[in-house]
């Protein structure tokens, strides 16, 4: 039973982040890779199985709240499921530490974008 707590808890935190549609998932892989040692090609399968069920859940309940823009959604979808079939295949000739790499350099594109974004919104105002 104890080998299922921490993996529990990490959907759960995860969850959170996914129910505000804020990269539960990104969470996740952190989860996977640097917490446990994950191989980041596994973590990165894991995560897309991840997203799936919790995606749908939230998608609900923006859905009931008129949140969603489908004039939007639909081609940014059908140009990112086009893309993400040739990145997923390129992502499996990368070789792991580069991948590792590039998926650090992501999240801290991301994180600054966010710490600067954010002090940029606030100076527009």
């Amino acid at each position: 039973m104890m080998t299922w707590f921490v993996p529990i808890l990490a959907g759960l935190i995860c969850g959170v982040f996914s129910g505000l549609g804020i990269g539960g998932g990104t969470l996740l892989m952190v989860y996977m890779t640097a917490i446990i040692g994950m191989d980041q090609r596994v973590a990165q399968g894991i995560n897309l199985l991840y997203f799936l069920p919790t995606a749908v859940c939230a998608l609900i309940f923006y859905m009931k709240g008129k949140l969603i823009r489908w004039n939007v959604v639909i081609p940014a979808a059908l140009a990112g499921c086009a893309i993400a079939a040739l990145t997923a295949w390129l992502a499996l000739s990368i070789d792991t530490p580069l991948l590792r790499k590039l998926f650090g350099g992501f999240l801290l594109l991301v994180g600054l974008s966010e710490l600067f974004g954010a002090q940029r919104a606030k100076k527009a105002k």
